[in-house]
């Protein structure tokens, strides 16, 4: 697949503070990727750096094979890294004109993109009386105008009610079936889960995973247990060979996570060999919610 972009040990330090951290991953060609990690871990100051507003402190990142210089390779990219910032008194319409002439494109695509965000028929309102949904959709019209090869958009949905979240995930899927390759940054994970077919986790400015959203919820899961002999069960989990591991939870119940493909009635068979008789058994996966928490904790 094409590489759109690549980041190599990418580090920025601001004073003692790091906020990105030795990072590496790649965005290729056709991919929806949402960059998820809690508040303060680094999201948006990776995005700056790779569209060249905020300085690196090492590291590198290289824009399409690095055919090109940044300048240059940032014309092929749609970006929104801020809050919507147009006139006011001006119709949506006219602000876009604006955006063409600075990009040098013709007046043509606007109506065409404002289509694609359900704009077209507020095209003569002015910016100032559009809702923040509104302003949003209108801010990704503007970043699609030159038809860019890739889509940056730093929390699209922050602040909008649940109504405009639907329209601006839906508008994400629909790019996204076009083709476009999309990278977004988000702490809602709920978000990544549903718009992204890749997910790069970072907590502290420091990678924990980066691969397909599917491969991460191929897990094996796990069995909920409990028994009345607490210090048995432990034993038998502990010798269990297609257990990774166990945990306790606040109730007392057993998370017994699988390395392999286990069924729960050959589990509980192997138990009562053993003695153990079991109060609770259930066998569940792990959501991605589970998963990014467990990964995400302090």
């Amino acid at each position: 697949m094409n590489k759109i972009l690549e980041l190599n040990h990418l580090t920025k330090k601001f004073g003692n503070l790091t906020a990105v951290n030795d990072l590496s991953f790649t965005i290729e060609k056709g991919n929806v990727y949402g960059i998820l990690g809690p508040n303060g871990s680094g999201k948006s100051t990776t995005l700056g750096i790779v569209l060249n507003v905020v300085n690196k402190t090492s590291g590198e990142f290289k824009w399409f094979g690095n055919r090109e210089n940044t300048h240059e390779a940032l014309k092929k990219v749609g970006a929104i890294i801020e809050s919507p910032n147009f006139y006011p008194n001006m119709s949506a319409e006219d602000n876009l004109k604006l955006v063409c002439k600075i990009k040098d494109v013709p007046y043509s695509k606007i109506e065409e993109k404002l289509k694609i965000v359900d704009l077209a028929d507020r095209q003569k309102s002015k910016f100032k009386s559009f809702s923040l949904g509104m302003k949003q959709r209108l801010a990704i019209a503007s970043a699609l105008l030159n038809d860019p090869e890739i889509l940056i958009l730093d929390e699209p949905t922050n602040g909008l009610d649940p109504q405009g979240i639907h329209q601006i995930r839906q508008i994400i899927k629909n790019i996204a079936a076009e083709g476009m390759t999309i990278l977004l940054a988000s702490h809602l994970l709920d978000e990544v889960e549903k718009v992204c077919s890749h997910v790069v986790i970072i907590r502290h400015g420091k990678m924990l995973y980066a691969g397909s959203v599917d491969q991460m919820n191929a897990t094996h899961g796990f069995f909920e247990v409990a028994a009345n002999d607490s210090k048995k069960l432990e034993e038998f989990l502990n010798v269990q060979t297609y257990i990774e591991h166990f945990k306790i939870d606040d109730n007392g119940t057993y998370k017994a996570f699988l390395n392999k493909d286990f069924m729960a009635d050959e589990f509980n068979k192997i138990a009562a060999e053993s003695d153990i008789y079991f109060s609770h058994l259930i066998k569940r996966k792990e959501t991605l919610e589970e998963q990014f928490l467990e990964l995400t904790k302090p």
